[in-house]
């Protein structure tokens, strides 16, 4: 098993809510050592069962370049654009990383999405996590390994956007309402040449799962 070096959060500057209105969104870099996170994102290219991920636009699926895993407890299914998708059991690492961020975020997860980005080409257009087997009220933890990209977030209403660069080892917690009120992004650019891994980690409600 992975021996990840995690750093107790400070909440200094640093680790703000960076949301100026209706959610909280705290920014932890530096959580997991260079070494660490380098480990963890070569690990998981190679545990994890990949695949392309599709999206059902205008009654079509549309297969992308950007790579996915949806890992999680048993009955945790999960449905989002249109495509439903089984969860595959926990690693070791998985688990460990878990627990850790659970600290962090207080609260308690029982399924991760993973997408794996090849280089700046690959991005996420805009979206909430707020499908319906997501409970609402629960944080979302997200970990980034690999390469450092430009993460963004706009209101749903006045779309006042606020941005930063997710650094390899930091996390980023999302607290509620804020996927009510706002919407994220992954911008793609040309000057990223190396892979980024993301993992969100998520409570889905059974009851609607």
């Amino acid at each position: 098993m992975m021996q990840s070096q995690l750093f107790e959060p400070k909440l200094s500057e640093s680790t703000r809510n960076i949301l100026p209105k209706d959610g909280r969104a705290h920014y932890f870099p530096g959580t997991y050592s260079e070494t660490s996170a380098n480990q963890l994102n070569s690990q998981l290219q190679t545990s994890l069962q990949w695949q392309p991920d599709q999206l059902l636009m205008f009654g079509k699926l549309v297969t992308m370049r950007r790579k996915v895993a949806w890992v999680g407890d048993p009955n945790c299914s999960y449905t989002y654009s249109g495509v439903k998708k089984t969860p595959q059991h926990w690693t070791p690492e998985l688990l460990l990383i878990k627990s850790q961020l659970e600290a962090i975020a207080q609260a308690e997860f029982n399924s991760c999405l993973l997408n794996l980005y090849h280089d700046g080409e690959d991005g996420m257009g805009w979206h909430s996590d707020d499908e319906r087997e997501l409970d609402p009220h629960s944080p979302i933890a997200s970990l980034s390994l690999g390469a450092q990209r430009k993460f963004a977030l706009r209101h749903k209403k006045d779309k006042e956007t606020v941005s930063l660069f997710l650094e390899n080892g930091s996390v980023l917690i999302m607290h509620a309402p804020t996927q009510a009120h706002w919407q994220h992004a992954l911008l793609k650019t040309k000057m990223v040449s190396a892979v980024r891994i993301n993992l969100t980690f998520r409570k889905v409600s059974l009851r609607n799962a």
